[in-house]
């Protein structure tokens, strides 16, 4: 977490959202369609969070990285699990 006034003790913390992507740039990420995306998210299999300023849906670019290391994971098991059951 980065502060925004780093000098002055009062202030609260705050994260920039540098980190974040709005739901279109996630679904072009992930490259699945923005209806999908949604749908996810009511399901409660990403984490989502809120822009304070205009309550837009936003998600941590770490998130979509992780999931995508799932998804490489889980295939590259089957494709184990494969060649195993050919032999």
């Amino acid at each position: 977490m980065q502060e925004l006034f780093p000098g002055d003790r009062n202030m609260p913390r705050a994260t920039k959202l540098d980190g974040y992507l709005t739901l279109a740039q996630a679904a072009e990420f992930l490259g699945v369609p923005v209806y999908t995306l949604r749908n996810w998210l009511d399901q409660g299999k990403l984490p989502t969070h809120r822009n304070p300023m205009n309550n837009y849906r936003l998600v941590k670019k770490k998130d979509l990285e992780n999931l995508l290391c799932d998804v490489e994971r889980s295939a590259s098991s089957t494709r184990r699990a494969r060649k195993k059951k050919a032999k």
